[in-house]
């Protein structure tokens, strides 16, 4: 007597069963991710640069003097002679806001496009990506993964830089309120709240540099040409913005904004240049990061 026969649904259940305790979900946790992306060596190198930065100031204004703004350029306001340069050993919270005034308009953009243009085209380089979308690690989970270590790490990188300012500069030039170089001053109790802003709107506005670094990441197996790409399209947005004969269609560049937390700075906290840039950056950083994932998902995966 023959066997009864199964339907085909059966026999694909019993072909193909599920895991036992398999969980899309719980692949690829972001601790185990953020491990791997903290050992490496660029991740070190990076950390180790931002760091060095403020004592690197410090060492300049030590042999070079106390700041004079003789020379102008990079006004706070963008185009003033005046400028935070000019009051720069005046406190802690000067110099840190002075470390991030010179640091936000190109070596911020550094380890944003580092962590975040490296992340899918390192593991492509190394031939490791089909066997982490083996494991299984479902495609979405992995980019997801991958994108919020990669923007945990950008935002750590801008947190570092102000925060070792304010030691060192405690340390070289004791700590105070922060002296306005238009006049004025914020008071001690009102600087940190001041710089939290002023590095929150710069991680946002640098999230269009994240979206290009993360799409170009999820479109080729070159790391530094992800990384590169990035950065150099990142400096095409700053080039066009100096184009004033652009006139109103420069509102729509990002780079346009990104010195807008400088209204941060100010004794009556302005907040509109700062909601207008966000949007920007925000509108443009979201359209990316769909891109990436909707190109991933259908991505022949041979690396």
């Amino acid at each position: 007597m023959s066997a009864p026969v199964q339907p085909p649904e059966a026999r694909v259940e019993t072909a193909h069963p599920e895991a036992a305790g398999y969980r899309a979900g719980r692949t690829l946790p972001l601790r185990v991710e953020a491990m791997r992306q903290l050992r490496r060596r660029r991740t070190l190198l990076m950390g180790g640069v931002l760091a060095a930065l403020p004592f690197i100031l410090i060492i300049a204004f030590a042999i070079g003097g106390t700041p004079d703004g003789e020379d102008g350029g990079g006004g706070l306001g963008g185009g003033s002679r005046i400028n935070l340069m000019d009051v720069a050993t005046e406190s802690a919270a000067n110099f840190a806001a002075t470390s991030l005034f010179v640091s936000a308009g190109f070596l911020l953009v550094i380890p944003v496009a580092l962590f975040c243009g490296d992340t899918v085209a390192s593991e492509a380089s190394w031939s490791s990506l089909r066997y982490l979308l083996a494991a299984p690690v479902p495609r979405v989970r992995l980019l997801w993964s991958k994108l919020v270590v990669a923007l945990g790490f950008s935002l750590a990188a801008m947190v570092l830089l102000p925060v070792v300012a304010l030691a060192a500069g405690t340390a070289a030039y004791g700590w105070g309120p922060l002296k306005l170089p238009t006049g004025g001053a914020l008071s001690a109790g009102d600087t940190v709240p001041r710089l939290a802003i002023v590095v929150a709107f710069i991680f946002v506005s640098q999230l269009v540099t994240a979206g290009l670094a993360f799409w170009l990441s999820t479109k080729t197996d070159a790391p530094l040409g992800a990384v590169g790409g990035a950065v150099f399209l990142t400096i095409v947005g700053n080039v066009l913005d100096a184009v004033t004969a652009l006139g109103s269609w420069r509102d729509f560049l990002p780079a346009h904004w990104q010195f807008a937390w400088a209204d941060a700075l100010q004794p009556q906290l302005e907040w509109g240049g700062m909601i207008k840039g966000a949007a920007v950056s925000v509108t443009y950083a979201l359209i990316l990061f769909a891109l990436a994932f909707r190109g991933f998902s259908r991505k022949d995966i041979v690396s």
